[in-house]
């Protein structure tokens, strides 16, 4: 007994080295989850070795608060079950999604367990409730078995250890992120999770977000930006008021912005040869258009992020690494944005995407981004899907002009492709694809090009049909067509033509013969710069860009001005935010309930603009229905015969997130 309590208080006294063994190993199986691949993860550990160190560091900080507890070996099983956890969950998650498991994830838990089922079977859930409950056990035992340390704990020397250790990690996570071995910002959390490890990457979501107040954030600095009149005589800036409402050369024409996911010219890879041109009426309108490199920044995801840049002005890059202000700041704020400025000269705006409504928080965010409709995937009928259950972007040609007809007057068009949305398959998916690839540098990815490529040729086909139906309409129509962000396809710098994996190209088309002007831009400067070019400069947003871009303090200002509206006390407008959330119409063709018809003991509901998401509902319960055509629904449930009258039909997403209900 004398032996084994010797050995126990020899274990103890050593315990600091066996927890940094511990970590190594934690970290090598959280990257193996990670990565799919224990392989992948010892290479990780090889080729980045000082990335590895500080992300082992960063879980040895966590499990070393054991040295604090008696019980030591069951508090270290009980830490490294919390970062196991997070290595499990990542691993899962992304067997299933291409965005790794982050913080967001945590707070969207409620969201999580309705939709668990999309993702898993009836068995796999069964099984991990028992696994889980298996670990609860195996908890209860383990503390009851593991021994425990007798005696007193020098707290002093344990405190002395783990400050040494934090200090230790602090220091090596610093120096990491100022000499750019570890990256500040994650373009793309899959790529960065591959890059900088998953402990600091998941935790650096965490812990940075939001854009940093500037130091001398003041009233008078932010004045201080605009030295060209563009504030009213009180130094605020009063939309309406304050704004030259009159256009330049007498043309306010219809604005279309068309953001084609993952949308890029295949031939820009060095590497892979195809048997044909993949995007002829792209190629077509550079050599008319206006037309460029557009900076963007996201890399083979980020959607959200990118079409965040044009409508508001603000770079993506100002937030913390990883952060969607559509999940952050812009759940609850309003800020300027095109919508809230165009009002101003009378247009309307709608926001169209051929995908879930409540996807990144749409249906909430654009009522607080101004706009006055949002067409989504279940106000759609007819559409068609890829091999990989993404709607085609061919539908979108009705969507727009359906915009365009909803309105006497001019509009501004903001709209959402998805047709090229990954994952991409690494086998083969296509039959008698149009485009085969004749040269890759594997199969794998000689599959995912061919997938890809051929979804960029019907988006291709789908932007010349669009400039065609637009061509012949009777009010003056400007489109800034381009890609949201590369593909997510392992691109490299040394792959493309200009070695830039954050840049997409776009082009302007008008039908009334807009100059051709060829620049590169950014995403958050391409709005601007076009209702420049129109005569437009409503907005202090848009004044900003348009008249103090390129000079000397431009980023600076811009970052302090982002802060200021979306963080900040407003002082740009005298201290408090004149933008209010709009009403917002989901569907630009509005759903009517015509009739409510009664045959034997069944009903239905005759109406409008039904589509396969419309569900009867009865004070807020939604129903079982039988979806039979645009004009009417079958209830297919009982209801008592005195409650019929009241019922409705609303607009259900594929989570039972309910996004409309009729009057």
């Amino acid at each position: 007994m004398k032996k084994i309590k010797s050995a126990v208080r020899f274990l103890y006294e050593r315990y600091p080295l066996m927890l940094l063994i511990i970590a190594v190993i934690l970290t090598l199986i959280i990257e193996t989850l990670g990565r799919h691949s224990f392989i992948g993860a010892v290479s990780f550990m090889c080729m980045h070795p000082l990335v590895f160190i500080c992300n082992m560091l960063l879980i040895y900080v966590v499990i070393s608060l054991s040295l604090f507890f008696r019980r030591r070996i069951f508090a270290t099983c009980m830490l490294s079950l919390t970062w196991l956890a997070v290595g499990i969950t990542n691993g899962v998650v992304l067997a299933n999604r291409m965005t790794p498991f982050n913080v967001k994830d945590m707070s969207n838990l409620e969201e999580g367990a309705q939709i668990i089922t999309n993702y898993f079977n009836t068995v796999t859930i069964i099984i991990a409730c028992v696994a889980v409950g298996l670990l609860v056990l195996g908890a209860i035992v383990l503390f009851r078995k593991t021994p425990k340390l007798e005696g007193k704990l020098n707290y002093k020397r344990i405190t002395a250890i783990v400050i040494v250790i934090i200090v230790a990690t602090a220091g090596a996570i610093e120096g990491g992120m100022k000499t750019g071995v570890l990256d500040t910002f994650f373009a793309n959390l899959a790529y960065a999770y591959r890059d900088n490890g998953v402990a600091y990457s998941f935790l650096i979501t965490w812990i940075k977000t939001g854009i940093d107040k500037p130091a001398d954030y003041s009233a008078e600095s932010i004045e201080g930006i605009f030295t060209g009149g563009e504030l009213g005589d009180d130094g605020v800036y009063t939309p309406g008021e304050d704004d030259d409402l009159t256009e330049a050369d007498g043309r306010c024409p219809n604005i279309i912005f068309l953001q084609l996911e993952s949308f890029m010219d295949p031939e820009r890879i060095k590497n892979v040869r195809f048997s044909q041109d993949a995007i002829p009426n792209f190629r077509k309108l550079e050599k008319t258009c206006s037309t460029g490199y557009l900076e963007v920044p996201a890399v083979g995801a980020g959607t959200a992020n990118v079409e965040f840049e044009a409508i508001t002005g603000v770079s993506a890059r100002f937030f913390g690494p990883g952060e969607y202000p559509y999940k952050s700041v812009l759940t609850e704020n309003t800020c300027e944005t095109v919508p809230n400025d165009l009002r101003l000269l009378g247009y309307s705006s709608h926001a169209i995407h051929n995908h879930r409504g409540a996807f990144y928080n749409r249906n909430t965010v654009f009522r607080n981004m101004g706009f006055d409709t949002f067409s989504c995937l279940e106000y759609m009928n007819n559409v068609v899907k890829t091999p990989k259950n993404w709607a085609k972007d061919g539908i979108l040609t009705e969507q727009i002009l359906d915009a365009l007809n909803s309105t006497e007057g001019k509009d501004y068009i903001y709209t959402i492709s998805v047709q090229g949305h990954g994952k991409y398959p690494t086998e083969e998916v296509l039959e008698n694809p149009v485009i085969t690839v004749t040269d890759a540098p594997d199969e794998e990815s000689k599959w995912a090009w061919e997938y890809y490529v051929n979804q960029v040729y019907e988006m291709d086909i789908f932007l010349g049909e669009l400039i065609e139906a637009l061509e012949d309409y009777d009010e003056d129509i400007v489109l800034v067509a381009y890609g949201d962000h590369l593909p997510a396809l392992d691109i490299t710098e040394d792959q493309l033509d200009n070695g830039n994996l954050y840049s997409s190209q776009y082009i302007v088309w008008s039908n009334f013969g807009l100059t051709k002007r060829d620049a590169d831009t950014s995403t958050y400067e391409i709005t601007p710069q076009l209702l420049k070019r129109l005569g437009i400069s409503a907005g202090i947003m848009t004044k900003f860009h348009q008249n103090y871009s390129g000079t000397p303090d431009y980023s600076d200002n811009l970052k302090a001005l982002s802060y200021d509206m979306l963080y900040g006390d407003y002082y740009v407008c005298g201290g408090s935010n004149p933008y209010e959330a709009t009403d917002m119409r989901m569907g630009v063709k509005p759903i009517k309930i015509d009739e409510i018809v009664q045959i034997g003991e069944k009903y239905y509901i005759k109406g409008q603009n039904f589509t396969e998401y419309s569900k009867i509902s009865l004070d807020g319960e939604v129903l079982k229905t039988v979806y039979l055509g645009p004009t009417i629904l079958a209830l297919n449930e009982e209801v008592n015969p005195e409650d019929a009258s009241r019922m409705k039909v609303s607009q259900v997403e594929k989570n039972k997130e309910v996004l409309s209900t009729t009057e």
